[in-house]
């Protein structure tokens, strides 16, 4: 591989405090090869932002790139590295070191500096890191697609939206070729309503106590997914059991808080789940991400994710670990379904 675009980012939460530091490594034509951030513990910002470069011209030198331009939004670290100023921390000297090391390994490289707002995907990352206490790979979803318009999402909520504010994410930092072009509510009150207001989106309130039976609720979701040429349905916090219509089977995904088809169901939802799942004795918990039929938790499984259950959980520690998993999986799965990866067969689905 000749040359690599690179930009990095470090940050502490403190300083020194929690710290984190992150990457992301692209082709010269934008197609992003590695996006991965690094939790560290305790550090100065300084620290990570030199981790960040040292890890990140690691990982450009395992694609074997010969050239490169790494992108910093720290100022300080840019005119170091160039010898406009000097490095007097004793702390930051060996990384300094390694740094620059590493840069005398490449044919031709260039480091300079950009604003934050320039340097967005590698700061999500490192508050990503930051949040989760924990690395973050999402080089997983960054394989090019072929695919050069979004997809058009519908998505439905009953709660509080945390799954809608999570994929919009994805879309905002480029991680996700994709639209939300509808929200539909079934609580005119549900928290979700308000943030995807805010955000600009499309939101429509379908409440089945308005409507006489599940056909008409059914029936009034169908014609706003179809106005708004909705290409796939996702359920996120949905509550509510519709009757999928034949233009959409296999086009409706859902995700459940646990590894289906294990504690699913009517009646299984938020902590009910994690309590279940405690009471059991469970050793490991997760997510799964699955197409929809008209039955609760039922359809072809796409994506599970697991975790750890730890003997000092509650219900609320179990549900916060399981939704880390939650998030990676839902755009995991909507992007191999945008480029067509997807295939249903016998009730299964395979990955091509």
């Amino acid at each position: 591989m000749s040359e690599l675009i690179i930009h990095t980012d470090g940050g502490s939460r403190g300083n020194p405090g929690p710290s984190a530091a992150g990457f992301t490594l692209a082709k010269t034509d934008g197609t992003q090869l590695q996006a991965k951030a690094f939790f560290l513990g305790h550090a100065t910002n300084n620290v990570a932002e030199y981790t960040a470069v040292v890890k990140a011209l690691e990982a450009a030198k395992q694609a074997d790139a010969k050239q490169l331009t790494l992108y910093s939004d720290s100022e300080l670290l840019v005119r170091q590295v160039n010898g406009q100023y000097k490095v007097k921390s004793e702390q930051i000297k060996p990384l300094f070191r390694q740094a620059v090391t590493l840069l005398g390994g490449f044919e031709k490289w260039k480091v300079e500096h950009v604003t934050r707002d320039k340097n967005k995907q590698a700061d999500e990352l490192v508050n990503r890191a930051l949040n989760l206490g924990q690395d973050v790979d999402m080089s997983s979803i960054l394989s090019a697609t072929t695919r050069t318009k979004p997809i058009r999402l519908g998505v439905l909520i009953s709660g509080g939206g945390r799954t809608l504010m999570n994929i919009l994410e994805y879309i905002n930092y480029g991680w996700l070729n994709a639209k939300v072009v509808l929200v539909i509510s079934s609580r005119s009150t549900a928290a979700g309503v308000e943030k995807a207001r805010a955000a600009g989106l499309d939101v429509k309130i379908v409440r089945k106590k308005d409507l006489p039976n599940i056909d008409r609720f059914s029936e009034k979701i169908e014609q706003e997914l179809t106005a708004a040429k909705v290409d796939l349905v996702v359920q996120g916090g949905w509550l509510c059991l519709w009757k999928i219509p034949p233009r959409y089977e296999n086009r409706v995904m859902n995700i459940h808080p646990a590894l289906l088809p294990s504690f699913g169901g009517k009646g299984m939802w938020g902590a009910h789940v994690h309590e279940a799942v405690l009471a059991a004795g469970c050793k490991v918990s997760g997510c799964t991400v699955h197409f929809c039929t008209n039955q609760y938790d039922k359809g072809p499984i796409i994506i599970q994710r697991c975790c750890q259950v730890e003997e000092t959980d509650s219900a609320e520690t179990l549900a916060a670990r399981v939704f880390q998993q939650e998030c990676i999986a839902y755009p995991q799965a909507i992007k191999l379904f945008a480029e067509n990866k997807l295939l249903v067969q016998n009730g299964k689905v395979k990955i091509k």
